[in-house]
């Protein structure tokens, strides 16, 4: 079934701001351009400006066309489980580089987290985060065994595609997630690959995830350059919160021209 129409210009509207080509500070389109371009009635248009200006998207207006607030686009939950898929959506270029895929005997937190026992086999995977070719988090994942030993598919390159898109191709369910957000000190490890000092503050995200049914598969301590990543959680008296994480571009980063 199509989506109606107020919710494609809405839709993209935030990928345009998302991207930086509506930047934080422009105006947007005219009510009556916008009816041009998408070939609509003020209905639609203005339904699609009301949901952008829920969001926090937008402001202003009172007869002027209504300006961009923030780059900090809502994600649906598939988009911020996955790194690639939320870098894509901002039109930028995501990457990575593999440090280590093992199997070896589950620590106790991890154990916890996945709910099988201290010393049972995961596979573990630590990889390097870039956006457009910028150090941005370091990932450690853990997957119960039985996932993870699919990443050793001679046929998989972990640094040319989604684990989550592959996972998934697998037959692999990770609809579920748990998310943890705190602040922790980076560490020898982490100062090398992100390329801050040591003791630098970082961005943590520990995440479980799994099935519909509730079997864990995954547990992950991810860390971010606070300089380049920030999150924002919304949330309403009668609507679920929402998690977006943003990308926080620097002034030579407004100087380039974004990628499509």
């Amino acid at each position: 079934m199509d989506e109606p129409l107020y919710q494609r210009i809405a839709d993209d509207l935030r990928r345009r701001i998302a991207r930086g080509d509506l930047p934080v500070g422009a105006a947007l389109p005219s009510e009556s351009q916008l009816c041009e371009q998408w070939a609509a009635s003020r209905g639609p248009v203005r339904q699609a400006l009301s949901a952008l200006r829920a969001e926090g998207l937008i402001g202003g207006g009172r007869g002027r066309p209504p300006v961009v607030r923030t780059s900090r686009v809502p994600q649906p939950f598939e988009t911020l489980l996955s790194f690639s898929r939320w870098a894509h959506s901002l039109g930028r270029t995501p990457g990575q580089r593999t440090l280590e895929i093992a199997r070896r005997p589950a620590r106790q937190e991890v154990a916890d987290a996945l709910a099988i026992d201290e010393g049972d086999p995961v596979v573990d995977l630590v990889r390097l985060r870039l956006l457009d070719g910028r150090p941005t988090m370091i990932e450690r994942t853990t997957f119960v065994e039985s996932v993870g030993r699919l990443l050793f598919d001679v046929a998989f390159d972990p640094d040319s595609s989604s684990i989550y898109a592959y996972l998934a191709e697998r037959g692999v369910d990770l609809s579920v997630a748990r998310h943890v957000f705190d602040a922790v000190a980076a560490d020898p490890t982490d100062a090398s690959l992100l390329e801050v000092p040591e003791g630098a503050p970082l961005l943590r995200e520990r995440r479980r995830a799994g099935s519909a049914s509730g079997e864990p598969y995954e547990y992950s301590d991810d860390r971010y350059r606070p300089d380049v990543v920030t999150f924002t959680i919304e949330n309403a008296e009668q609507a679920h919160p929402s998690v977006a994480r943003a990308w926080r571009p620097t002034p030579a980063d407004n100087n380039q021209t974004h990628p499509k």
